[in-house]
């Protein structure tokens, strides 16, 4: 049998592309055992095919070609284990964040399923509700364009990614303002967030307690009746109004073309 095989023939028995194996030859990762002065053909043997396979595996393992290319000149055994327990490290880590990202995910499911089986709309009611990590800047916002450049200030200043906070935004609205029936000027952005080991200094909490709420099918534009319909069950009912308001759409235009799906809530901190 021979031990001479093509670059074509080398990368067709290691599913790889005759470019890469040039590109190894270029930065003398694998080199061939000849390559023909007249043409420049590269040639292969077999005593190279665990060289390869070596190359791949390492790969696979998460390597860099430098680190590969490190530990193949060198070879030791200490060297090559601390390799791998530092590839080990980044793999767990990996495989938190990647936890994390799942459990937004089915929080998010779960969020839209339970707002899919509200029936009861524009109706107010308490909500007992635990204390809420959140990500919150204070900024006046009184219009959408507002919004957008507020919502994009606070997640470069979180260090975070829109697009696992879909649905998870929020806007509040002033104590005095509710007290003052303004209900179209907010005070703060808010994210909510289940990284319980997110760093930044815009971390806050929402208060654990009671909070008189309301659904209704709409977006921020509609929210004004529903906060008149809110604080008039809260009057009549003797309570007290204890911090900002809360509003959060949970349906809207980018989950929904239909407007019959929109849904926002309204809550309010109340106390007896």
């Amino acid at each position: 049998m021979k031990n001479r095989f093509s670059i074509g023939e080398m990368a067709k028995l290691h599913n790889t592309t005759i470019k890469t194996l040039r590109y190894y030859d270029e930065i003398s990762l694998l080199k061939p055992i000849h390559t023909d002065i007249n043409n420049g053909y590269r040639y292969y043997s077999t005593e190279q095919f665990e060289h390869l396979n070596t190359i791949h595996y390492l790969k696979e393992l998460g390597f860099s070609l430098k680190e590969i290319k490190q530990h193949l000149e060198n070879r030791d055994i200490d060297s090559f284990l601390f390799l791998l327990e530092e590839q080990k490290q980044l793999t767990e880590q990996k495989i938190r964040e990647l936890e994390r990202v799942k459990q937004r995910f089915q929080n998010r499911i779960m969020d839209i399923r339970t707002a899919r089986e509200i029936k009861e709309l524009e109706v107010p009611f308490i909500k007992e509700m635990k204390e809420k990590t959140i990500v919150r800047l204070m900024e006046r916002i009184s219009s959408e364009p507002e919004l957008e450049v507020t919502l994009r200030r606070l997640e470069d200043l979180s260090n975070l990614s829109s697009s696992i906070f879909i649905g998870g935004v929020g806007l509040t609205v002033s104590l005095d303002h509710i007290k003052n029936t303004k209900f179209d000027e907010y005070n703060s952005i808010l994210l909510f967030t289940e990284d319980d080991d997110l760093q930044s200094p815009l971390i806050s909490t929402l208060q654990e307690g009671k909070y008189a709420c309301i659904y209704y099918r709409g977006n921020h534009m509609e929210s004004s009746m529903y906060y008149k319909i809110l604080l008039n069950y809260i009057a009549e009912n003797g309570l007290e109004i204890i911090g900002d308001s809360i509003e959060r759409t949970i349906i809207d235009h980018y989950i929904s073309k239909n407007k019959a799906d929109y849904l926002t809530e309204l809550q309010i901190p109340i106390s007896y």
